[in-house]
């Protein structure tokens, strides 16, 4: 019996070509300003055209400052990227969200803005010149991050060409407790199969949990698929997939919509389909956790202190040492967005933390929406407020400091509690910056604690 993957890979091969891989025609293509440029030089170069130019969707995200969002940038390099893609993007024909143009309302994270615009949708394969493209898997599309030369590929021909994955079903089952996030479950499986443990498969993500999980819940998970390893992450659709599509702009409507549902019911895995390998986790054994080394696989739970085989190096870098636990770590920046967790429901969670609090006056806390459409619903709700009063920055919306492209960055040794996805040397701006990555609520406990904390100890009875 088929899974999604099978089916969906199937509906979209084109042919087997003599190397073995196969050539995937892409339903979706998503492009940002960074992996795209030498891309549409090598079409220009060639004399090509975009294929399918009503298939490629645009944005800036990574390098756009986020302490203004006025055009031209002060930041000259912004500046001359985003001119760059609003130049190919309007000779080829391809929709454009960004700062200053038509589509300025729907700029935002490529990832984040995909699925709020019904762009993404089950059953299509996506493309996008970025790894946490497997984020757009919770709504059970296969979804491949791919390199700016596959970029060209697709652009030119509306296909990719890859060998085929196999598939590992994880099932977390269970309720989690409070506190307790989906960011805290996918560093959980990071740290239990590894950072390689996914190499060659696709992850499909399912059980009581992921049942009971909102879509901005499941894209956390698929998002940090790559951080483990695996190439695609996804989850079955089901109905909360259909309702949060539902009245999206480029979503079907009336009887299309219902015709529509019936297909994406028809393409989830079969009872009784045949995987690869399972795994099978315990909701109620996750807490909170937090990252202490230098890639997504070094984590603990917060009650937990490090192992004593930590890596060596990594605890050089971090200032760690084995037997230690994570909390009471002084930290000096505390970062809320990304597209792991730049979402509105991750914003109303750090909210609750941060209400009636006020920010450490050691720490630099910032909040960047991952999407001008989170920003105005966060606004409409007062959340911005909320995150002023207590000392936070609010940002336009970006990529920030993720991936420190832009002007927001760690200085020397500070260290970073980090709703992000990567924590690597370097990652964050400065190659002596540390970073601790965990849940949106957790970096609020952090910020207003100065240090490392258990945020069940901030929760109200009531909030719990």
């Amino acid at each position: 019996m088929p899974t999604l993957f099978q089916k969906v890979w199937k509906a979209h091969a084109v042919r087997t070509l003599p190397s073995g891989q196969t050539q995937l025609f892409v339903g979706l293509h998503l492009v940002h300003e960074v992996t795209s440029p030498q891309a549409f030089d090598m079409l220009r170069q060639h004399g090509w055209k975009v294929a399918y130019p009503e298939r490629t969707f645009a944005t800036v995200d990574h390098i756009v400052p986020t302490s203004s969002l006025q055009r031209p940038f002060l930041d000259v390099t912004a500046e001359e990227m985003t001119a760059a893609l609003e130049r190919n993007c309007r000779e080829q024909g391809i929709e454009l969200y960004a700062p200053g143009a038509p589509g300025a309302d729907r700029q935002g994270i490529v990832h984040v803005i995909g699925p709020e615009l019904g762009l993404t949708q089950p059953g299509m394969t996506i493309a996008c010149g970025d790894s946490h493209t497997s984020t757009h898997g919770a709504l059970g599309a296969i979804a491949i991050g791919i390199g700016t030369s596959q970029v060209r590929d697709v652009l030119a021909s509306q296909c990719l060409a890859m060998e085929p994955l196999k598939v590992r079903r994880i099932d977390i089952n269970g309720r989690l407790r409070p506190g307790v996030y989906a960011k805290d479950v996918i560093l959980t499986i990071i740290r239990r199969l590894g950072v390689n443990g996914g190499v060659g498969y696709a992850y499909e993500y399912g059980g009581s949990t992921v049942d009971a999980m909102t879509l901005d819940q499941r894209m956390t998970m698929c998002n940090m698929s790559i951080e483990g390893g695996a190439r695609v992450g996804y989850v079955n659709p089901d109905e909360t997939t259909f309702a949060y599509l539902k009245g999206r702009p480029f979503v079907p409507h009336g009887e299309a919509f219902d015709r529509a549902v019936a297909y994406w019911r028809s393409i989830a895995s079969d009872a009784g389909a045949n995987y690869d390998d399972r795994v099978v986790i315990d909701a109620a054994t996750i807490e909170p956790t937090v990252t202490w080394g230098i890639n997504p696989g070094q984590s603990v739970g917060i009650s937990e202190p490090i192992a004593d085989n930590a890596d060596g190096e990594a605890l050089t870098f971090m200032g760690f040492a084995r037997g230690q636990k994570i909390a009471g770590t002084k930290i000096d920046v505390a970062f809320i967005g990304s597209c792991t967790n730049g979402r509105l429901s991750d914003i109303e969670e750090a909210a609750r933390v941060v209400s009636g609090r006020r920010v450490a006056p050691h720490v630099k806390a910032l909040v960047v929406p991952g999407s001008q459409a989170v920003s105005r619903a966060a606004e409409a709700k007062g959340l911005d407020q909320i995150f002023r009063t207590a000392g936070f920055e609010w940002r336009g919306a970006g990529c920030s400091m993720c991936l420190a492209m832009n002007p927001d960055r760690l200085e020397g040794r500070q260290v970073c509690a980090s709703s992000s996805n990567r924590n690597f040397k370097g990652r964050q701006g400065s190659p002596n910056g540390r970073t601790l990555l965990m849940s949106p609520a957790m970096v609020a406990a952090a910020a207003i604690a100065g240090e490392v904390a258990d945020v069940r100890q901030m929760l109200t009875p009531a909030q719990v």
